[in-house]
C-alpha cells in the first residue's frame, strides 16, 4: 500500500514525530478505516493523536482533524460513548479555533449527530443534523459530497423519529445526485442505495428493497471485498429481506455466513455483530417476520 510505504520512509528519514510523518500516519489511518481494517486504523489514529497533542497542542488544526477521524473510527467499532465524549470536545474546539462554518467543523458536527442518535438523543441529533445541512448548503452548494453526506444523515434522523416518508424523499434525491456526480459504483452512492432499501422495507415495499439490497451487495463485494464492514452490512440486510419474503432457508444461509465474518472482522461485542446474532437466532426459530431487528441501521455516508 502506497500510504504505508510513504509512512515507513518518512519515519525512517524524518523521525516518528515529524509533522510530515504524522500527516502520513493520519492519512494511513483514514485509508485503513475506509478499507474496513478498523482495529489497525484505531491503533494508528490513537498514536497519531497522542503525538500531535504533545507536539502541537490540543487546539492545533491538525490535532483537531486527527481527533475527528478517531471519533469516526471509534463509532464504526461500536464504542459510541467513547466517540461521543471525544466528538463533543472536538466540536467545541473546532468552533472556537476554525469557526462555525469551516468544513472540518461541519464534518465534526455531522459525526457527533450520528453518535448522539446511536445513544438515543434523537431530538438533539436531528437539530444538529439540520443545522449542519443548512450551513453546508450555503457554504458548499446542494451537490457537494459533504452536503449530500449531511442530507443522508438528516434522512436517518427523520427515520429515527418516525418520519420514514420524509426520509425516503431525501434518500431518493440524494441517490439521484450521487449517481450523476459520483457514478453507480462509488461507495457513497452505494450507501444511498442501501439507505433507500431500508426506507422501502420499513414502508412495506419489500420486493423493491430486495432488488436494491441484491444490487448493493453485488457491487460492494466486487468493489470493497467480501469482508468489508459495508459489505457485511449489505449481506445482513439482504438476509432480513429474504426472510421477510419467506425465503427462510436462503436468509439463514446468508445470515450465518455474515455472522461468522462479522465476528472475525468487527468482534463479538460490535452492535452490528449483535444484530446479526439476533437475526440468526430468529431465523433458527423460523421467525422471519421481525425485519427491523435483523436490518442494520441506516448509513450516514
Amino acid at each position: 500500500m502506497l500510504n504505508e510505504d510513504t509512512l515507513t520512509r518518512r519515519r525512517r528519514v524524518l523521525g516518528d514525530d515529524h509533522p510530515d510523518a504524522l500527516s502520513s500516519a493520519a492519512n494511513l489511518a483514514s485509508t485503513l478505516a475506509e478499507l474496513g481494517d478498523l482495529q489497525r486504523a484505531r491503533a494508528l489514529a490513537e498514536d497519531t493523536l497522542t503525538r500531535m497533542r504533545r507536539i502541537h497542542g490540543d487546539d492545533y488544526p491538525d490535532t483537531l482533524v486527527s481527533a475527528a477521524n478517531l471519533v469516526a473510527t471509534l463509532a464504526d467499532l461500536g464504542d459510541v460513548r467513547g466517540a461521543r465524549a471525544l466528538a463533543e470536545d472536538t466540536l467545541i474546539r473546532m468552533r472556537r479555533v476554525l469557526g462555525e462554518d469551516h468544513p472540518e467543523t461541519l464534518n465534526s458536527a455531522n459525526t457527533l449527530a450520528s453518535t448522539l442518535a446511536e445513544l438515543g438523543d434523537l431530538q438533539r441529533a436531528r437539530e444538529l443534523s439540520e443545522d449542519t445541512l443548512t450551513r453546508r448548503r450555503r457554504v458548499l452548494g446542494e451537490d457537494h459530497p459533504d452536503t449530500l453526506l449531511s442530507t443522508a444523515n438528516l434522512a436517518n434522523r427523520l427515520t429515527d423519529l418516525g418520519d420514514v416518508w420524509g426520509a425516503r424523499a431525501l434518500d431518493e434525491d440524494i441517490l439521484t445526485r450521487r449517481r450523476r456526480i459520483l457514478g453507480d459504483d462509488h461507495p457513497d452512492t452505494l450507501n444511498s442505495v442501501a439507505n433507500l432499501a431500508s426506507r422501502l422495507a420499513e414502508l412495506g415495499d419489500v420486493r423493491g428493497a430486495r432488488a436494491l439490497d441484491e444490487d448493493t451487495l453485488t457491487r460492494r463485494r466486487r468493489i470493497l471485498g467480501e469482508d468489508h464492514p459495508d459489505t457485511l452490512n449489505s449481506a445482513n440486510n439482504l438476509a432480513a429481506t429474504l426472510a421477510e419474503l419467506g425465503d427462510v432457508r436462503g436468509a439463514r444461509a446468508l445470515a450465518e455466513d455474515t455472522l461468522i465474518r462479522m465476528r472475525r472482522v468487527l468482534g463479538v461485542d460490535h452492535p452490528g455483530t449483535r444484530d446479526s446474532e439476533e437475526l440468526v437466532r430468529q431465523l433458527g426459530g423460523r421467525l422471519s417476520g421481525r425485519r427491523r431487528l435483523g436490518r442494520q441501521r441506516g448509513q450516514g455516508g
